[in-house]
């Protein structure tokens, strides 16, 4: 029993410690446990908020780098940018400024009316052609100039930033080249007819100079009053262009040559080209004109009504050359040629129409006009040239001088 006894004690003493082992070691690995958990959570926790505070940190520093950079971009690029914008803009500015392509008004009344004076006679003299043609331009440069001084003058230039004044700095300088180029450009014309023996070519081209000065300069500025398009129509149209007719028709063997059909009908035609772009160059600044007086037409009548009157000048234009050649004022091979540029007549329409609300885009109308007028004229001449080589009229043969 005693033996019993102590069996039972020593199991149960040995139930009672493994009990007591078990709970303790439980209980220390739920301490561990618990410690360790509670130090992963502490060193996650510390872990994640230095790792967001340093991406925090690289993304304020990434996002600082970002606008720092994109500020020198924005500087360096404006910077860039205007600095091209300024150089393209004197370039353009310079170019505006120039004209050149204006100076079409001088090659074409001398090109056609010489063109017709050969259909009518067979002669050519390219020599006096060359004279004619400096001489003209030079009194395009005065054109140009003067009315840059005079519209300086008056403010309408005020904010034109290609007038020669503004690009020169000089009123004074301006004026004295104008009117320098004014006396070249007429002894070169007067020396011609003088040399022709036809003064009544003198006092046509006399004229011509007069409707332009009358157009622009003072007391007059008639273009003020709106009556720029007529003045233009006249002296680019009839009285230069017959004059070239009557210098270039005008030799020893010919001392007189009749105004005909032909070169009244080429002079229409080529005066209402011309002023067409003279009309055209107004839309781009209707409210500067308006600002200070000047009442152009397209002042009076507003853009969107001024591009109608540009679909019915281009129609009409087509038409008196039909009309012309119906008559046969005009050699067929004229509106044979002419009708070619149709296609032009039609761009200058549309571009008018979808543009003319647009101040920007509408200053290229008058270059477009531009076109036409150099295109219609090339093709007058080139079939006045054409139906003297196929008809054979009036002399055998030219005669080149």
């Amino acid at each position: 029993m005693a033996t019993i006894y102590c069996n039972l004690n020593t199991v149960s003493g040995l139930k009672k410690l493994n009990e007591y082992l078990l709970h303790r070691s439980y209980s220390n690995r739920y301490h561990l446990n618990s410690k360790r958990s509670s130090s992963f959570f502490c060193n996650s926790k510390k872990h994640f908020h230095t790792t967001y505070r340093r991406k925090l940190k690289i993304e304020k520093g990434h996002q600082s780098q970002q606008v720092l950079s994109e500020r020198n971009a924005d500087y360096s690029g404006t910077t860039t940018e205007e600095e091209k914008e300024n150089d393209v803009s004197k370039a353009i500015l310079i170019w505006r400024a120039v004209k050149l392509p204006i100076y079409s008004v001088a090659l074409v009344p001398l090109t056609v009316g010489s063109a017709a004076a050969y259909f009518q006679t067979g002669i050519f003299s390219a020599r006096r052609y060359f004279v004619l043609l400096t001489s003209s331009v030079l009194i395009i440069t005065w054109l140009n100039l003067s009315n840059d001084v005079y519209d300086f003058d008056t403010g309408a230039d005020k904010n034109k930033s290609e007038s020669v004044v503004n690009l020169a700095g000089s009123r004074t300088v301006t004026l004295l080249a104008a009117y320098s180029f004014l006396a070249l450009g007429f002894m070169g014309l007067s020396w011609t007819s003088v040399e022709a023996g036809n003064m009544r070519s003198i006092i046509s081209l006399a004229c011509a100079i007069i409707c332009g000065y009358i157009y622009q300069c003072p007391p007059f500025r008639l273009s003020y009053q709106g009556l720029g398009e007529p003045l233009c129509f006249a002296a680019f149209g009839p009285f230069a262009s017959t004059a070239f007719y009557l210098l270039q028709g005008n030799t020893s063997q010919m001392n007189y040559l009749p105004l005909s059909g032909t070169i009244i009908s080429a002079s229409i035609l080529v005066g209402f080209t011309t002023s067409l772009i003279l009309f055209c160059s107004h839309f781009h600044q209707v409210e500067e004109d308006k600002a200070v007086g000047k009442m152009s037409p397209l002042v009076r009548l507003g853009t969107e009504r001024g591009s109608t009157v540009v679909k019915v000048a281009v129609i009409a234009l087509y038409f008196l050359l039909f009309a012309f050649g119906l008559i046969k004022a005009l050699p067929f091979t004229c509106i044979l040629f002419c009708a070619l540029t149709l296609p032009m007549g039609k761009l200058v329409v549309r571009y008018v129409e979808d543009n003319h609300k647009d101040k920007q885009k509408i200053f290229m109308a008058k270059y477009y006009c531009v076109r036409l007028h150099a295109l219609f004229g090339a093709a007058l001449a080139a079939g006045l040239v054409v139906a003297r080589a196929v008809t054979k009229k009036y002399v055998p043969s030219p005669i080149f001088s």
